[in-house]
């Protein structure tokens, strides 16, 4: 089963060009069958797509979420189907607590790019490069970015190998022209969220692979770009501290602190956390 494991849409993400409808009807055009929808911190286009009375035959659309933690990059996170966490669209938790909550509920949590962009990826981060711990509770690495030149991709894949995680591969697709330049493969056909959790964590195989699109953003800006970056962690930083007592509200609601701080964990599959 070939999936694009990293898809923004005009839906869901600021910066998305490509409505998820013409992202799913190019990706069936060259041949893949399925997408995991990566928004940043949003759930909006999934929710779309949910609504929809006549969906695409034959093409599996998965949730996931891209998350901008406060302190490491972004992370590609996956939860159990029928588990609809609030907190996870509200932006700039710390990496550790976000694993601790996606673990919590049973989903699984990688670093998208891990070796691209300062701030933006996990190995270019101040707490990447000091908390080497941290890189033992990831479920997957993102291998292959489409949007990654080769030496990022390389030396992400290379990370995947010396913790032995499996590689999820994506386009990072924003625009028409990028969709479908990533893929991930997988040895079973799987229909859920859930389905693809127990194949990552049974330890099954994935391959991985693409070819490198090369007009992104900071490919047209070159130097330029790295004031777009220090905007961009200027901008995260800001809406981190907006949405702070949102955050803080949800774990208190959940009783998430206090119950992972006692060392529990609940199984989510008997949970009633509402609709997707």
């Amino acid at each position: 089963m070939k999936l694009d494991m990293h898809c923004h849409t005009k839906e869901g993400s600021p910066d998305g060009k490509l409505e998820l409808l013409e992202n799913i009807s190019i990706l069936k055009q060259k041949g893949y069958q399925g997408m995991l929808i990566t928004d940043h911190n949003s759930y909006k286009a999934y929710r779309y797509y949910k609504k929809l009375q006549e969906k695409p035959d034959d093409f599996v659309v998965l949730k996931g979420i891209e998350y901008d933690t406060i302190n490491a990059g972004h992370m590609l996170v996956i939860m159990p189907s029928g588990v609809n966490l609030p907190i996870l669209e509200l932006r700039g938790l710390p990496l550790l607590l976000l694993i601790e909550i996606v673990h919590f509920y049973g989903g699984i949590i990688g670093p998208a790019h891990p070796c691209g962009e300062r701030f933006l990826s996990v190995c270019n981060t101040l707490h990447g490069k000091l908390s080497e711990y941290i890189y033992h509770k990831f479920d997957f690495v993102e291998g292959y970015n489409a949007c990654e030149d080769a030496d990022s991709n390389m030396r992400a894949m290379a990370l995947s190998k010396k913790y032995d995680l499996p590689c999820f591969g994506g386009s990072d697709s924003h625009k028409e022209d990028c969709a479908g330049f990533g893929y991930t493969i997988l040895q079973d056909h799987i229909s859920s969220e859930t389905e693809l959790i127990d194949y990552i964590r049974s330890g099954k195989a994935t391959m991985i692979g693409g070819r490198h699109y090369m007009h992104t953003t900071k490919a047209k800006l070159g130097k330029v770009n790295n004031v777009l970056v220090y905007s961009f962690w200027i901008y995260n930083k800001f809406l981190a501290l907006l949405r702070r007592k949102s955050r803080n509200f949800e774990l208190m609601e959940n009783q998430l602190l206090d119950t992972i701080r006692a060392g529990k964990r609940r199984d989510s599959r008997y949970i009633p956390l509402g609709d997707d």
